[in-house]
């Protein structure tokens, strides 16, 4: 279902990280693959039903206004709002206010950014909070933001980085795309925006600080996860690396109207090196290359989604919290190497009883314990994948037989604890390691 609604793109920035690429025109206004980054923009919210448009607007704003003057030319509707001393990057809204009667989209004009947004636009209208945070994981978590939520999605904390993070976090960190309710407007006085205060010095509004930091812990404020592509280019680095993903087709192809590749990914002798039952998060080790493997994965373009059995606990021998820190200790030392995953998918079940302290409500023969399929099934349903062009690959003949069920391609990983293929699990690559099937995949 289309849902239209205003969109609200702040292209006040000086860019002043970005002035080697180009100092004479609004960072807004770089080409990438020939293309302002603005008009990109325009032209992907426009092919999804958003044409109604403000641009607020600042440093060399008429370049912007000339540009697309009012967006006749694209399809579209433009007004906008030029900031004579700076507000901050939220201190238009509160100029804006009038216009702002229902929920809006809110996005910042130097991300370049290939998404479905009547997903992301569903998705908050769904959970009727005040604010949704377009989040996902990238390849330097230990120098980003963070975004810490429940299992609802719902922000129970907001870490910059300057905050103090716990040792081992989820990646999750905020896209800068937001979808917000006018109501968030009404919690902070932002009326005297661009007046001086008694020391002489311009108020401003700060987005992140004063607005929706604030709503954590609140239920009011949700995680929308997508893994589809939203990449700041604020420095010559990032512009050069956006360019080479729209020459190789990264940027477009990763937006979840698109059918998705994925690996799916066991865990235990897979990612980490096997130790049986994993209990204690110390014994958790990443295997040799895995790592690098999975960073290959992340720059090919394809998902790579973690599918575990974990009955562990069912069987009472670890809570879910402990298993949520071991599941966090994988993704910051993954992102330590630059490495990444796009969704992690957990059984707890277990059919047979008779373990003390389990816990009978997750005793039974459940759909997503492999070898059934239910968890890669889950997974393509959540991000569109194309399951017959995806990979499951795993240590044993339950991860071969769960991708064989949901007809995926399979590799298997030979292992001293495993087991040789059977007339009934023929997998259709026997590697090494994750490594070694990366290697070979990326030359399919």
């Amino acid at each position: 279902m289309k849902t239209h609604m205003k969109t609200v793109i702040m292209a006040g920035g000086k860019g002043t990280r970005i002035q080697s690429v180009a100092s004479d025109i609004p960072k807004p206004m770089i080409p990438v693959n020939g293309v302002p980054v603005l008009e990109h923009e325009i032209k992907n919210l426009r092919s999804q039903g958003f044409t109604d448009f403000i641009i607020t607007v600042g440093h060399l704003g008429t370049v912007i206004m000339d540009y697309f003057g009012d967006g006749s030319g694209y399809g579209v509707k433009i007004q906008y709002y030029k900031e004579d001393v700076p507000l901050g990057n939220a201190g238009a809204l509160f100029k804006l206010k009038p216009q702002l009667k229902e929920d809006f989209l809110l996005l910042n004009a130097d991300a370049v950014f290939d998404v479905d947004f009547n997903r992301f636009v569903n998705f908050h209208k769904s959970h009727g909070g005040m604010a949704s945070l377009f989040t996902h994981p990238n390849s330097h978590p230990y120098d980003s933001g963070l975004i810490v939520a429940d299992e609802k999605g719902a922000v129970e904390a907001w870490l910059t980085k300057e905050d103090v993070r716990p040792r081992f976090y989820k990646n999750r960190v905020n896209a800068g795309l937001h979808v917000i309710s006018p109501a968030l407007l009404d919690l902070v006085d932002g009326s005297r925006a661009g007046e001086k205060d008694t020391n002489g010095k311009i108020i401003k509004i700060d987005l992140d600080r004063q607005l929706l930091k604030p709503l954590a812990g609140t239920g009011t404020m949700f995680c929308y996860d997508s893994p589809e592509y939203v990449k700041d280019m604020g420095t010559p680095e990032r512009f050069h690396q956006v360019e080479e993903d729209f020459t190789a087709r990264r940027v477009s192809s990763k937006n979840l109207s698109n059918k998705q590749r994925a690996v799916f990914l066991d865990r235990d002798g897979t990612i980490n090196q096997y130790k049986g039952f994993l209990r204690n998060i110390d014994d958790f080790e990443l295997c040799p290359g895995a790592a690098a493997a999975i960073k290959k994965m992340n720059e090919s373009g394809c998902l790579a989604i973690v599918v575990t059995n974990q009955p562990v606990i069912a069987r009472g021998e670890v809570t879910w919290k402990e298993l949520e820190e071991i599941h966090n200790k994988m993704e910051t030392l993954l992102g330590l190497e630059g490495a990444y995953l796009d969704g992690i998918y957990f059984c707890p079940h277990h059919p047979h009883k008779g373990f003390e302290g389990e816990l009978p409500e997750l005793k039974f023969d459940c759909s997503c314990r492999k070898p059934k399929p239910g968890m890669l099934l889950k997974a393509a349903e959540d991000f569109n994948i194309d399951l017959e062009h995806s990979w499951m690959v795993g240590d044993s003949s339950n991860d071969v037989k769960a991708g064989l069920s949901a007809g995926c391609k399979t590799a298997y990983i030979v292992s001293e604890h495993g087991e040789m293929p059977g007339e009934d699990w023929q997998p259709d690559m026997v590697v090494r390691d994750v490594a070694e099937f990366v290697d070979r995949y990326l030359l399919l």
